[in-house]
């Protein structure tokens, strides 16, 4: 059964994506912890980040980089953590998420965005994101 990321890269059921290269695809979380956090998606569906070839690992941290440069342009933060821990959807992604103080990361604390910022959003990133 396909994850609900293949599902949105597959175009099945919308998502808030900002960028997309080949083998990759960005989307804004829909339960974020900050404002910007964003997850980085393989296309290819791998349920644990180290069943990746490594050659697809490092594709994929390559991406999450630029993501990371551009939402760091964008969204105003101390820095734009990471984390990578795959136990609620079994598809690999790497949290990026914009960063003022350490609660920011913990998955405790969320906050809540309109569809519009959501929208501002993504088309910030796109007009940032090198690719």
């Amino acid at each position: 059964m396909s994850s609900i990321f293949t599902k949105i890269i597959n175009r099945e059921i919308p998502g808030q994506i900002v960028a997309e290269d080949d083998k990759h695809i960005a989307i804004l979380d829909i339960n974020p912890n900050a404002k910007g956090h964003t997850l980085c998606i393989p296309k290819k569906e791998v349920n644990k980040i180290f069943d990746l070839e490594e050659q697809e690992y490092l594709d994929l941290m390559r991406f999450s980089r630029k993501v990371a440069i551009a939402l760091e342009k964008v969204v105003p933060c101390k820095r734009v953590g990471v984390s990578v821990i795959g136990l609620e959807v079994p598809h690999v992604h790497v949290h990026l998420i914009p960063l003022q103080d350490m609660d920011d990361i913990r998955f405790e604390k969320k906050v809540s965005l309109t569809d519009d910022e959501f929208k501002e959003l993504i088309n910030d990133i796109n007009k940032v994101f090198e690719k």
